[in-house]
């Protein structure tokens, strides 16, 4: 890990951004702590880090400033600055046109865009996690947050590092993830926005079903996909700091 910027915040965040064998990064810490603070991983769409970077940075820095996690993320592969990935170009693409034709996303449209997403960034995200603890100032233990959901998914599935997860339900889900959704085992908080226009509610519902998890709440909220009401920022922290602390 390279880290090729650093930012003292006004809420007294450091915000540092790295590269990790090519793959850049963004970390967020309190910039004055007394012990190693407990990482929150936070997941986002394939959309590139530079436009999603507002609402990442916002809600990591709210973790770090309001309940002392560090908090980080990293690209995803083919997107953002990294180089482009024909398969998924292709399957963006043909999922564009089904949702413009205005019939049902086949399941072979799901699966090439997700799946393969799903086996690339798993290890890279456990890279991260690999380097990112070996830092003084991180301790553990882990939380998930946010992104494909398939994703998050596979790393609570995966990574026993990860203790605690937080899903935004919402992003297209293959058949074969349902399967691994019945081996997540780990406390789970779930976000569902009840008419969210993008969204099978229920698909979502029925994911929610699968999780094997003996600890598992669910929030749904009216509003579409960007109408996440603010208070869900603190009730995600407050999840995290039951089973990060």
């Amino acid at each position: 890990m390279q880290f090729i910027s650093e930012r003292h915040l006004d809420d007294g965040v450091l915000e540092r951004e790295f590269t990790l064998g090519g793959i850049p990064g963004i970390l967020w810490a309190p910039a004055s702590a007394s012990a190693p603070a407990p990482l929150i991983l936070i997941g986002h769409p394939p959309l590139g880090l530079r436009k999603m970077y507002p609402r990442l940075a916002g809600r990591a820095r709210y973790y770090a400033a309001e309940y002392g996690f560090a908090a980080a993320t990293i690209e995803l592969p083919g997107s953002g600055e990294r180089p482009r990935w024909a398969a998924a170009e292709q399957a963006r693409a043909e999922l564009r046109r089904a949702m413009e034709a205005g019939g049902p996303v086949g399941d072979e449209i799901v699966d090439a865009l997700i799946l393969p997403l799903a086996e690339k960034a798993v290890p890279e995200w456990q890279a991260a996690l690999d380097a990112l603890l070996s830092l003084p100032e991180i301790g553990g233990p882990v939380g998930y947050e946010g992104g494909v959901i398939s994703i998050g998914i596979r790393l609570a599935v995966v990574e026993p590092r990860i203790v605690a997860a937080g899903f935004f339900a919402g992003s297209l889900v293959p058949a074969a993830m349902f399967e691994e959704a019945r081996r997540v085992t780990i406390p789970l908080h779930v976000l569902l926005q009840w008419d969210d226009e993008g969204n099978d509610r229920q698909a979502a519902l029925d994911l929610f079903d699968a999780f094997g998890s003996k600890e598992k709440t669910l929030h749904a909220n009216l509003g579409g996909h960007t109408g996440v009401p603010q208070f869900e920022l603190d009730a995600g922290a407050r999840f995290f700091a039951r089973h990060l602390k």
